[in-house]
C-alpha cells in the first residue's frame, strides 16, 4: 500500500506517518541530483558560492543531460521562493549554477535555456532590489556572450523595452548611474549580437532614444569631470587628418575617437581595464553606438539605423549649431562607416534626404542646422566621385531652386522669412561647394545639371529659379577639376549643350540669358573662379559686363593695343587650355550655337540684355573657332552670320519691330567688329563703325572698346523699350543707316579674298559663294524648337516671324546648300 501511495500520491511519503507500508526515508531511492543541490544549499546556513560543488552538479548534468529540465525546475523553484524571502545570497548562488552551466553544457544549452531566461526577466523587474536588476542585466550579458546562432533571437529582443526602462532611470547619485551603465552595457551586446546576424530590432528607435539620452545626460556636473578625463586619456583618434573641434563642442565628449578597451569590450576580448566603466553611462552609450554603425552593412541597414537617430535629433533640436550633439554623434558613426567602403558618402546622403522629411520640410532654421552638419562631415569623406555624393548635389540643387523661388515670391524683403531664406540659401550653396569638391571631377556635376534642365518648366516663376539654381551650381564647381571630360579631348558635355540651346529658347527672356549664363561659366570656368559669390539671380544680367569677365579678359591677354596690322590676337586660344577645368567646343557645336544665336536674335520678345548676352555667346563660338584646323571656314560662317543678321535688321518688311530691328543692328555690327578683330582684319573695323553713329546706334545698348556689348539701362520716365516712342526713334534711327548692304559684303569679300589668297581658287569660290548667301541655320535647330513648342508648352513668341521672312530663309538655304555642292565644298 506505501509503494502504491508513493505512486499515486506522492505527498504520501510526507504526510502519512501511520501507513503499515511506509518504509524508513534512508531506504527511498534519492535521486543524485537533489543531493547535490541540497549539498550547494545547506540547511540553515547561508548560501555561499561553492564552485566545487557546483561543478560537480554541472558534471553530472553534462553526464545525464536528461536530468537538466528537473534540476532547472527545482532551481527555479528554489531562486523564486528565495526571492520572494528576500534571500538574495540564494539567487545569486542559483545565477552562479546556470552560469557554470552555460560554460560547461553548451551543448545542452536549448534544455535549460528558457528556465534562464525566466529567471532573468523576473530579476530585472525586481524594481525594489537594484541588486537583482544588476545580477540579471550581467547574468544577460553572459548569456548572449555564449550564443552561437540566433536561436533565441525573438526572446533577447522582448527584453529591450525592460532594459530602456533601466538605461533611464533618474537620478545621477551613484546608484543611478551604475544601474544605467549596466542596462547600456546590456544594450550594447544585444545590438552586437544582432549585428552579428543581422537583425534589426523593431525596438531600436527607443534603443538610439536610450542612448542619446545618457549621451546628453553626460554633461551633468557630477560626471562630466570623468567623461572628459576618460577620454582624454584612453582614446586614439580614428580619422587622421580631420579638423578640430570647435571651441563649442569642447564641454561635450569626444566621441569622434575610438576607445581602445571599448574595441575589446565590442569584439569579446577580456582585459583588465583601468577605468572604471561599471559607473560610467557614457562608455557603454559609446559602446552601443558603436555596434548600431556596426549594423549598416548595406544601404537599406544605413537608412534604417540613422532614420530613428534623425528623428530623435528632430525632436530634441539637436541638429543646433549651439549643441553640437548631432555634428559629434554622426562625426563618429562616418568614422565607422568609412571602414566599410562608400557608406560614409552614403549617410551624407541619407542626410541631404531627411530635408525633405515631414518634421524638417516646413521649418527653415532646421534646414540650416542639417544643412550645415552636412557640410561639416563632408569635409572629412575621402575624395571619390560615388553615386551617393552625386546624388546628394542632386537634391541641394532641387532645394536650391525651391529656396530662390521662395525668395522671388516673397512679399518683403525685410521679414523673418526672407532672412530664413538667404541663410537657407547661403548654406546649400556651401554644401554643394564641399560636395562638389569631394567629388573631384567636374563631369558627373555636369550631367547632372543636364537632368535638372531636362525637365525646365514653362511656368516662369520656375523656370527662373532652375536655371538660376543651375548657373549657382556652375559658379560653385569653377575650381572642380576637369578629369572627365579631359580625357575626351575637353569636349563640352553633348547632354548639357543640347539642354541650354532648348533652354536659350525657352518662352521667358530671363530664363534664355541664365541659359546663356550657364554656357560661360561652364565653357570658361577659369575665367569666373575668382569671383564665385552668391548673387541672385537678377544680378546675372550684369555678368556679361563684369571687368573680370570674357571679353574684359581678353581685352588684356590677348588684344594688343592700336590697329598696326599686327594680328589682335595670339595665334590660338591658351586661355584654360591646359587648365584641367577647361572645356572645348566641337566644329558640330559651333555649328549648332550659331543656328541657335541666329533663332534667338530674330524673336520678337528680345530685349536689350537677350542681345548683350548673344553677343557674348557669339565671341566665345569665335574664339573657340580659331582653334580648328579649317578655322577660315567657321569664321567664314561667323561672318555669314552676322552680315545675315544685318540685313534682316535693315529689312523693313521682316516682321520684327523696328526697336528690336535696331538692336539687332547693333548686334550685327558688334559681331562684324569683333570678327574682324578675330580675323584679322583691322581696316574693316572703322568701316562698320562708320555706321554707328549717334543717330543709329541702339541707346540701350553700348559698344565698350569695341570688343563688348553691354545693355544700358535707361530710367523708365525717360523711355521704355518697346515703346511707341521708342518705335519711332528706332525707325528714324534705321533710316540714318548710310552703309549699304551689299556694298559691306563685298567689302568683306574683298579682304577675304586677300588674307586667304594662297587658298585654291574652288575654296576662294566657296568662302565668295557663301558670304553673298544667307545664313543657312542647321535645320535639326528647327525641329527641336518645334519640339519643345508641342512638348513643353508654347513658345510660338519666340519664332513669331512672318511667312515671307520664313520661307525666303529656307529658299536661301536650299540655293547655298545647291552652290556648295556645285562648287566641290561641304
Amino acid at each position: 500500500m506505501g509503494v502504491m501511495s508513493r505512486r499515486v500520491v506522492p505527498v504520501c511519503g510526507n504526510l502519512c506517518v501511520f501507513c503499515p507500508s511506509l518504509r524508513a526515508r534512508s531506504r527511498q531511492p534519492v535521486k543524485r541530483y537533489k543531493k547535490l543541490i541540497a549539498d550547494i544549499f545547506p540547511r540553515n546556513q547561508v548560501a555561499e558560492l561553492n564552485d566545487r560543488k557546483i561543478g560537480k552538479l554541472c558534471e553530472y548534468a553534462s553526464k545525464n543531460p536528461l536530468r537538466i529540465p528537473k534540476i532547472t525546475d527545482n532551481l527555479e523553484q528554489r531562486c523564486y521562493k528565495d526571492l520572494r524571502n528576500e534571500s538574495f545570497g540564494s539567487v545569486k548562488v542559483v545565477l552562479g549554477i546556470y552560469r557554470k552551466l552555460m560554460s560547461s553544457c553548451k551543448e545542452q544549452m536549448p534544455l535549460f535555456a528558457n528556465s534562464l531566461l525566466g529567471i532573468i526577466r523576473t530579476l530585472l523587474e525586481q524594481t525594489r532590489a537594484d541588486e537583482m536588476r544588476i545580477l540579471g542585466c550581467n547574468t544577460l550579458v553572459e548569456f548572449i556572450d555564449c550564443q552561437t546562432d540566433g536561436t533565441y533571437m525573438f526572446n533577447l529582443e522582448g527584453f529591450i523595452p525592460k532594459l530602456c526602462q533601466l538605461a533611464q532611470e533618474v537620478g545621477d547619485d551613484e546608484r543611478a548611474l551604475l544601474l544605467r551603465s549596466v542596462g547600456l552595457q546590456a544594450l550594447s551586446y544585444m545590438v552586437q549580437f544582432m549585428g552579428e546576424h543581422s537583425h534589426l530590432s523593431m525596438d531600436l528607435d527607443k534603443i538610439i532614444s536610450v542612448i542619446l539620452e545618457n549621451y546628453m545626460d553626460v554633461q551633468s556636473k557630477y560626471n562630466l569631470a570623468k567623461v572628459e578625463k576618460l577620454n582624454s586619456q584612453s582614446q586614439n583618434q580614428l580619422v587622421q587628418g580631420s579638423p578640430k573641434e570647435e571651441d563649442r563642442l569642447h564641454s561635450l565628449p569626444d566621441i569622434t575617437k575610438k576607445d581602445p578597451s571599448m574595441l575589446n569590450v565590442v569584439a569579446g576580448i577580456e582585459t583588465e581595464s583601468k577605468l572604471d566603466t561599471a559607473k560610467n553611462p557614457a562608455y557603454w552609450s559609446k559602446v552601443c553606438l558603436y555596434n548600431i554603425a556596426k549594423l549598416a552593412k548595406e544601404a537599406t541597414t544605413v537608412r534604417r539605423v540613422l532614420e530613428p537617430l534623425f528623428h530623435n535629433f528632430d525632436t530634441e533640436n539637436h541638429w543646433s549649431a549651439e549643441k553640437g550633439v548631432a555634428y559629434c554623434v554622426l562625426m563618429y558613426l562616418q568614422s565607422l562607416l568609412a571602414e566599410s567602403g562608400d557608406n560614409c558618402h552614403l549617410l551624407l546622403s541619407i542626410l541631404v534626404k531627411h530635408l525633405d522629411h515631414k518634421n524638417v520640410a516646413k521649418k527653415p532654421n532646421l534646414q540650416i542646422d542639417i544643412i550645415n552638419t552636412t557640410t561639416q562631415l563632408a569635409q572629412n569623406v575621402k575624395q571619390q566621385a560615388s553615386v551617393a555624393i552625386t546624388g546628394a548635389i542632386s537634391d541641394l540643387i532641387k532645394h536650391l531652386r525651391k529656396c530662390l523661388q521662395n525668395s522671388a515670391e516673397a512679399s518683403s524683403i525685410g521679414n523673418d522669412a526672407y532672412k530664413f531664406n538667404a541663410e537657407l540659401q547661403s548654406a546649400l550653396e556651401m554644401c554643394i561647394l564641399q560636395l562638389s569638391n569631394k567629388v573631384g571631377d567636374v563631369g558627373p556635376i555636369l550631367d547632372l545639371m543636364a537632368v535638372v534642365l531636362e525637365n525646365i518648366s514653362n511656368t516662369t516663376i520656375i523656370a527662373r529659379s532652375t536655371i538660376s539654381a543651375v548657373y549657382q551650381t556652375a559658379k560653385l564647381i569653377t575650381s572642380v577639376p576637369n578629369v572627365s571630360y579631359h580625357k575626351k579631348a575637353s569636349a563640352f558635355p553633348d547632354a548639357l549643350f543640347h539642354q541650354l540651346l532648348l533652354a536659350m529658347a525657352h518662352p521667358d527672356h530671363e530664363t534664355q540669358i541664365g541659359a546663356h549664363s550657364v554656357f560661360s561659366m561652364v565653357l570658361m570656368p577659369s575665367m569666373f573662379s575668382k569671383k564665385v559669390q552668391s548673387d541672385n539671380f537678377s544680378n546675372q544680367r550684369e555678368s556679361f559686363s563684369g571687368s573680370e569677365h570674357l571679353n574684359g579678359k581678353l581685352v588684356e591677354g590677348k588684344v594688343t593695343a592700336g590697329v598696326s596690322g599686327k594680328n589682335f590676337f595670339t595665334p590660338t586660344l591658351t586661355d584654360g587650355k591646359d587648365d584641367l577645368s577647361s572645356l572645348r567646343l566641337s566644329s558640330h557645336q559651333v555649328s549648332l550655337l550659331l543656328s541657335s544665336i541666329w533663332v534667338q536674335a530674330t524673336s520678337v520678345e528680345n530685349g536689350p540684355a537677350n542681345y548683350e548676352a548673344m553677343a557674348h555667346t557669339y565671341s566665345i563660338a569665335l574664339l573657340f573657332t580659331r582653334s580648328k584646323t579649317s578655322s577660315y571656314m567657321a569664321l567664314v560662317r561667323c561672318f555669314q552670320l552676322a552680315l545675315s543678321l544685318r540685313s534682316i535688321s535693315l529689312d523693313q518688311e521682316g516682321g520684327l519691330q523696328p526697336s528690336r530691328r535696331r538692336s539687332l543692328f547693333t548686334l550685327a555690327s558688334y559681331m562684324l567688329i569683333f570678327s574682324a578683330r578675330a580675323g584679322n582684319f583691322p581696316e574693316l573695323i572703322p568701316k562698320v563703325k562708320a555706321s554707328l553713329t549717334e543717330a543709329t546706334v541702339d541707346p540701350f545698348l553700348e559698344l565698350v572698346d569695341d570688343i563688348r556689348l553691354q545693355a544700358v539701362c535707361i530710367e523708365p520716365e525717360k523711355i521704355i523699350y518697346g515703346s511707341q516712342e521708342d518705335e519711332i526713334a528706332a525707325i528714324k534711327s534705321l533710316s540714318a543707316v548710310e552703309l549699304d548692304d551689299k556694298q559691306l559684303k563685298e567689302t568683306v569679300i574683298s579682304y577675304f579674298m586677300t588674307k586667304f589668297s594662297k587658298l585654291t581658287e574652288d575654296e576662294l569660290s566657296s568662302i565668295r559663294n557663301q558670304l553673298l548667301q544667307g545664313f543657312p541655320p542647321m535645320m535639326h535647330i528647327h525641329r527641336d524648337l518645334h519640339f519643345l513648342w508641342r512638348h513643353q508648352g508654347p513658345v510660338l513668341h519666340l519664332l513669331r516671324l512672318s511667312s515671307q521672312i520664313l520661307m525666303r530663309r529656307v529658299n536661301e538655304f536650299v540655293e547655298q546648300q545647291q552652290l556648295l555642292c556645285d562648287g566641290g565644298s561641304s
